[in-house]
């Protein structure tokens, strides 16, 4: 009789120190990749680790498995840690808008707002409106159209009068909109907020120039539809994950720079409300070095496109978004070679020109950055500079650094997940002290 419950014993230990060993995982590029996944699900998995931990550890007790025994302990610790650091409390806002900074926020919005940091299940929220493939510039000369999608507050809900404009995560090259966003935007229509979900041009169609372009182009379309949406045109924040946070802040933080602001709507008002980055470069110099681009090996005679193609495995688990998402480019294609044509050595002057953390002035918009301190990509160091400059500029500027967390975190069952839903906290409160 006691067999079964050795071998669940086993079992449960094992998956919680499984768990609590990606955990303490700190990936490094290029290979970082293929433990991206195994340890962003770590962490959304921690509290049922926990649970499993805990009672592989008391079974292994009960039917005399030692190793269950020390698994389970291990698993049990290592998740605890991690979901007590992950959903702790901060003073970032209190520093950025001042002590009474929950009494701004009207009573009515407050109730709206998630209660706690974590739950063992993310609140549902009324059904909202969805309008897919809305066209909102067409390039000149072509029918090839720029599409979003917008999502709207529910009839029960009362409208905030905010507009988030969202730029999805792409290495700059590949991804689109609506791929794995869906509980953020309900969450966020559920708010009384409306959300653009734009899928902006990549590389190699166009240059960075022509992406903080696409999402200049959409601040514009938005202001210009803001009655159409019942939203405030002064009322629009930015926001992006990876890619598209680097290019919310070069568009939040130098609206009018010409190299940056495509001819057709230099004439517009492009400025807004906030900027919201998750792990979103602000020093492509800095990422360029902290993603181990200077240590690849660059090709010399140019090799056949399926040999540098992800894993099979991809391709079946993405079925038909394989090509949509653009994964068919190459796991090569995103290199900052290959994007801004050299290092920082060779073109210095590019990676300076993308770079938000140079456009950093008093007129800047209320920043949130949301960062894993052990993310992949982004160096939560470089966030940290941008963070400390934006405060000596004097703009409120909250930063928010998970431990033990990667890069795309919040994208992991974020119905479920501490990390996902602390950011979700925290974006719920910034975005009202916005409206």
């Amino acid at each position: 009789m006691k067999r079964p419950f050795r071998i669940l014993a086993s079992w449960l230990a094992l998956f919680s120190a499984a768990v609590g060993g990606l955990l303490l995982l700190k990936n490094k590029m290029p290979g970082g990749f293929a433990l991206l996944i195994p340890k962003l699900m770590a962490g959304a998995l921690t509290p049922f680790a926990l649970l499993a931990g805990a009672a592989g550890a008391v079974f292994g007790m009960l039917v005399g498995v030692p190793m269950a025994v020390l698994a389970g302990i291990f698993g049990t610790a290592a998740s605890a840690r991690f979901l007590n650091r992950a959903t702790a409390g901060h003073d970032g806002f209190e520093i950025a808008f001042g002590p009474d900074w929950e009494r701004q926020i009207p009573p009515e919005r407050r109730q709206r707002l998630l209660a706690q940091r974590w739950t063992w299940k993310l609140p549902a929220s009324p059904e909202p409106g969805l309008q897919k493939d809305i066209p909102f510039w067409t390039i000149p000369g072509t029918d090839r159209q720029l599409l979003c999608d917008l999502w709207t507050p529910a009839e029960s809900v009362a409208p905030s009068g905010l507009a988030l404009i969202y730029f999805h995560g792409s290495a700059w090259v590949m991804l689109d909109k609506d791929y794995g966003t869906r509980t953020f935007f309900r969450h966020l229509a559920g708010q009384g907020h409306v959300v653009m979900d734009v899928a902006y041009r990549l590389a190699p169609e166009t240059g960075m120039d022509g992406m903080v372009g696409d999402v200049k182009r959409s601040i514009a379309w938005m202001k210009a539809h803001s009655a159409e949406y019942g939203v405030n045109p002064e009322r629009i924040v930015l926001c992006g994950g990876s890619a598209g946070g680097h290019l919310a802040m070069l568009a939040a933080y130098a609206p009018t720079k010409p190299e940056l602001t495509p001819q057709d709507v230099r004439h517009a008002n492009l400025t807004v409300r906030a900027v919201i980055s998750e792990y979103g470069p602000s020093d492509l110099r800095a990422c360029y070095f902290h993603t181990n681009q200077d240590k690849a090996i660059t090709r010399v005679k140019p090799q056949p496109a399926v040999a540098n193609e992800p894993p099979a495995f991809l391709k079946r688990m993405l079925g038909k978004n394989y090509q949509r998402l653009g994964f068919d480019k190459g796991a090569d294609a995103g290199s900052f070679k290959m994007i801004l044509g050299g290092n920082p050595e060779e073109v210095p002057e590019k990676y300076a020109l993308y770079s938000p953390i140079n456009y950093v002035h008093p007129g800047c918009p209320p920043t949130l950055l949301i960062q894993g301190e052990d993310d992949l990509i982004t160096s939560a160091d470089a966030t940290r500079q941008l963070y400390q400059k934006l405060v000596e500029a004097g703009v409120p500027a909250v930063n928010v650094v998970f431990p033990q967390t990667d890069h795309g975190f919040d994208l992991a069952l974020p119905e479920i997940s501490p990390t996902a839903q602390s950011a979700l906290y925290d974006i719920d409160r910034f975005l009202a002290l916005m409206v």
